[in-house]
């Protein structure tokens, strides 16, 4: 019997419509494999053109919701929408002061067709008593420029500004570029907790049918904080979910259509990259592509163990060395790409990518930290000049949206399963996961699994989408290589 669902809470208006407001939070959490509860704040008349009435709910109602449900469906998250009024913020806020998980504020002050959705009085309550207690807030551009009081029109005032909210006693925030630069190709949000700063990108929607974006976001990140994603992979995840319902999205009335809500992110073309710049984010480099023909793929530390692997007709080695510099370094690179251009294998030298340019190595293999400490965008524009390919690991979703943005040759994910040849932060992800990857990578980019991979979990690995496997132990430590090798390409070959 599988774990029940993680709880999130919505405490936010009712949207008439059903496009926006808890309607759209408790689809998306549903969506996103969370149980959604609510405790509704107001209730709006509304249609796909705009809100006609608001009336706010009488706190004790508020009060009784939120104490009923804390003693029986504790959240793992609670997400923030319309709160309207300083009384209900109030209510609100008294809660949050005994609760210590995650909190989500959507800071719902103008609605997506422009009504004006906060009392004037309340904006002081909000950023008082709301905003220290939330992990994140989601002001979208036009929502970040009245909680400042000040125009933001460039990608250098959004940082600021995102910033200056930080002031409040918030964690992290994320300002919403759907309402900014809308003749842009790019939609860009911009996140940080003050120490990580990061531009997510993804193609800007060319129709208006975008109602219930904001709540839909915030709403997506909650479930993912729920189920325990950190603050960046529930961005990360929330963003693709939501770009992917406004392309599924369709016109129901005379106004906006609202966000389709289109299960957990399954599109290539929805996932976002992240980069340090705005600019980073159209202009990107793009890695020349590799071969399909992906087998077995070890993973070695010396040019020696290179040479048996390609002997014995192995197509792809990777050469990890570690403890060496200078010329024995250069020396042992050149060695491995001399042994596997002769048996015709393709060397893959793992961080070294300048001496695997200089020696002509068929690609470079790079981790996330090394890649970031040498600059993704430095490397990745020498490497597509160089003619050489990159392939990238990725343990999270974030990380595969940094991966993302250099458009790389390959993508690893890692660890599959539990593994003790390197220690790695990391939970196993699990062929599911493996799955979930294949899909979010565009489709001419391999994708290659590693961890805890044996002959017996192979074909399961295969099935759910990974072109390659990579391997340490199960070929450096079998007890017979060649036969270890030889039971490798047996699982190709009836593949």
């Amino acid at each position: 019997m599988s774990a029940p669902p993680a709880i999130a809470w919505t405490i936010a208006g009712s949207d008439s419509g059903g496009g926006a407001g808890i309607q759209a939070d408790l689809l998306a959490m549903h969506n996103l494999g969370a149980h959604g509860c609510s405790v509704i704040t107001a209730m709006t008349a509304q249609n796909s053109k705009g809100v006609t009435k608001v009336e706010y709910a009488s706190c004790e109602m508020i009060k009784a919701s939120l104490e009923a449900l804390a003693c029986d469906l504790p959240a793992g998250a609670i997400k923030l929408g319309m709160l309207g009024t300083e009384e209900v913020m109030a209510e609100v806020a008294s809660f949050l002061g005994t609760y210590e998980g995650p909190v989500v504020c959507d800071p719902v002050m103008i609605s997506t067709s422009g009504s004006s959705l906060m009392d004037p009085a309340a904006k002081a309550k909000l950023t008082a008593a709301i905003f220290p207690r939330s992990t994140i807030i989601t002001p979208n551009k036009l929502e970040a420029e009245a909680l400042l009081g000040r125009e933001l029109r460039s990608a250098r005032d959004v940082e600021r500004a995102a910033r200056d909210l930080l002031s409040t006693g918030v964690r992290s925030v994320l300002i919403k570029g759907g309402h900014h630069d809308e003749s842009g190709a790019l939609a860009q949000d911009f996140w940080t907790d003050g120490e990580r700063a990061l531009w997510l990108s993804s193609p800007r929607a060319r129709h208006a049918d975008t109602h219930g974006t904001g709540c839909t976001l915030s709403a997506a990140i909650a479930a993912c904080l729920a189920q325990g994603y950190d603050a960046c992979d529930a961005v990360t995840i929330g963003k693709a979910y939501v770009t992917a319902g406004i392309g599924a999205a369709r016109r129901l009335g005379a106004g906006p259509g609202p966000v389709a809500h289109t299960g957990w992110p399954a599109q290539h073309a929805a996932m976002p990259w992240l980069t340090e710049t705005a600019e980073q984010g159209h202009d990107r480099p793009e890695l020349p592509p590799c071969h399909r023909d992906w087998g077995l793929y070890p993973v070695v530390d010396s040019a020696e163990w290179v040479g048996r692997l390609v002997g014995m007709g192995v197509r792809d080695v990777q050469l990890r060395v570690k403890g060496m510099s200078g010329g024995a370094l250069e020396g042992e690179i050149a060695r491995a790409q001399e042994l596997s251009a002769a048996a015709g294998a393709r060397l893959w030298v793992n961080d070294f990518w300048r001496e695997a340019v200089a020696c002509g190595a068929y690609g470079v293999h790079m981790g996330q930290e090394d890649l970031q400490e040498q600059g993704p965008f430095e490397v990745g524009f020498a490497l597509a000049a160089a003619g050489t390919r990159l392939g990238i690991s990725t343990h999270s979703y974030a990380e595969l949206a940094r991966a993302l943005a250099v458009r790389p040759s390959y993508i690893s994910l890692g660890p599959v399963f539990a593994t003790a040849s390197k220690d790695v932060q990391f939970a196993p992800r699990g062929a599911e996961e493996v799955r979930r990857w294949r899909n979010l990578i565009p489709p001419h980019v391999p994708l290659i699994a590693i961890g805890g991979i044996t002959l017996e979990r192979a074909p399961g690995v295969l099935a759910a989408g990974a072109e390659g496997i990579a391997v340490i132990a199960a070929v450096t430590k079998a007890p017979d290589v060649a036969s270890a090798v030889a039971e490798w390409a047996a699982l190709w070959a009836k593949q």
